[in-house]
């Protein structure tokens, strides 16, 4: 082969391996639409669907956009910034967030008060982080200790 094919060879190597690193993979956005008719979901859907994403070997934007006008829930799917699909979908003028629900199952207490939506879709609660459910605080513990029966002089009232 040779010093010269050996080189080739090396440089062909490292190039594919850069490449490889560059592909990114296939996102998927979700978002909460406040959408009215079927007009609204046209019309967020040809929006949605002329945003430009990244260069991926001949692969850019989207792919696919899903309007469930039921749930008020817009999937975007794409090789695409997530940002610019927000945006896109801001500038329709409708109130727009990001998928706010997951299954219930995914949540460690479902029917605390942050998590629990009248207006959320069958089996599915609000995503809440998981510092949600605890309640005490440092404060709570001082007064806690202050009135204990174990400490005669915690409280002169007693």
């Amino acid at each position: 082969m040779g010093v010269e094919g050996t080189v080739e060879y090396l440089s062909d190597m490292l190039s594919k391996a850069t490449k490889s690193k560059k592909k990114k993979q296939l996102q998927t956005v979700a978002l909460k639409v406040r959408m009215d008719c079927e007009g609204c979901a046209r019309q967020m859907k040809r929006v949605l669907s002329s945003v430009k994403g990244r260069t991926v070997l001949f692969r850019t934007g989207v792919k696919l956009v899903d309007v469930d006008l039921k749930q008020l829930k817009v999937t975007v799917t794409g090789y695409m910034n997530p940002k610019k699909v927000l945006e896109a979908a801001q500038s329709t003028k409708k109130k727009v967030e990001p998928w706010p629900y997951v299954p219930y199952t995914l949540v460690a207490h479902p029917y605390i008060s942050q998590a629990y939506d009248k207006k959320a879709p069958p089996n599915h609660v609000r995503s809440i982080p998981d510092t949600a459910t605890i309640n005490e605080t440092v404060i709570e513990d001082q007064y806690t200790s202050m009135f204990s029966d174990e400490d005669p002089n915690g409280c002169s009232i007693m």
